[in-house]
């Protein structure tokens, strides 16, 4: 994975386990392995789908959807 691509990745990381935290009141390591094992996470980790270059509040739709239907691992 190219440097670029790492970099924005690890700040939507950043900013949806902000999100995570804030809207469901969890703490931050719940946030972070609810994330981490998310379909949303794989995607956003896979540099072919090019959800990195999304801003992190669409990421954040994703992954709220996931959520919603149950999808999360």
């Amino acid at each position: 994975m190219n440097k670029k691509a790492q970099y924005l990745i690890e700040g939507i990381t950043k900013d949806i386990i902000t999100y995570l935290m804030e809207d469901h009141d969890m703490t931050m390591p719940v946030a972070i392995v609810m994330f981490h094992n998310s379909e949303t996470f794989e995607k956003l980790s896979d540099e072919a789908t090019g959800l990195y270059i999304e801003s992190s509040a669409y990421v954040y739709e994703i992954l709220k959807s996931e959520i919603k239907m149950g999808k999360i691992k």
